[in-house]
């Protein structure tokens, strides 16, 4: 299979894999902090796409968000988060969704995104977006001013005056804020346009490269803006991600 279709296959089988699981019941655990989880679904659908990728491209390398890291030796490299939103699908919240991309050479190729919880399948491809098979439109131009900003903070993030100081610079200057758990989800709305803009720090490749290619496979703009210390992850419209690196490199 080429590679568009073995994207949309991997998340597919991943997120009815995590599904499947958790309709019989999974336990979660903490990695790094409560809100910070992983589940037996998780690594099972990790290890799910390992296998099927050491069958498809046995050359091919993979990063993964539950350990999985193997160099490869064809310049081809997978990303892949088995259950971006893990506290959410732990849950019972909708966005959650399953996620990978594929880099060749360094560069963006493919990506693709299953959300189970809206039957969406995204897949970016050649310069192009489909969702559910149907073409995206490209994205609508629109000032900051006039835009939805989503993120996501840790409870710690809160008592961080550096995160909290450009956050506030940034939501200040949109017309309302939007939380939902899943970096990747926020991205794909992003992408259909429900959402004006995006902003995280330090991302993971596995956070950033399929949403990332989602966002840039419409017409999107995104940027890595570096300051105060931090990596500031930027996707959104061509003006609404102008107007916030502005405002990033004004602090």
């Amino acid at each position: 299979m080429d590679d568009e279709t073995l994207a949309r296959t991997l998340v597919t089988e991943s997120a009815a894999l995590a599904e499947h699981m958790r309709s019989a019941g999974v336990a979660a655990e903490e990695k790094t902090s409560a809100s910070d989880l992983v589940t037996a679904a998780d690594r099972a659908a990790e290890r799910h796409i390992r296998d099927v990728l050491e069958r498809e491209r046995p050359g091919d390398g993979l990063l993964g968000e539950e350990g999985s890291a193997t160099g490869g030796t064809m310049g081809r490299r997978w990303v892949a988060d088995p259950i971006d939103g893990t506290f959410n699908f732990v849950s019972g919240l909708p966005a959650w969704c399953s996620a990978v991309a594929l880099e060749v050479d360094g560069r963006l190729a493919t990506a693709a995104v299953r959300r189970p919880e809206a039957d969406d399948t995204w897949v970016a491809a050649a310069g192009r977006v489909e969702r559910n098979g149907v073409p995206v439109e490209p994205l609508d131009d629109r000032a900051l001013a006039l835009a939805s900003v989503a993120t996501y903070l840790h409870p710690g993030d809160l008592q961080d005056p550096v995160v909290t100081g450009v956050f506030s610079s940034i939501a200040g200057a949109a017309a309302t804020v939007r939380i939902s758990g899943s970096g990747t989800c926020d991205l794909a709305d992003v992408a259909a346009g429900h959402i004006g803009l995006w902003i995280q720090y330090d991302c993971a490749d596995w956070d950033w490269l399929p949403g990332r290619a989602l966002v840039e496979g419409v017409g999107g703009a995104t940027e890595i803006v570096h300051r105060a210390g931090r990596r500031w992850h930027l996707a959104g419209s061509q003006q609404s991600v102008a107007e916030a690196a502005a405002l990033l490199h004004a602090v």
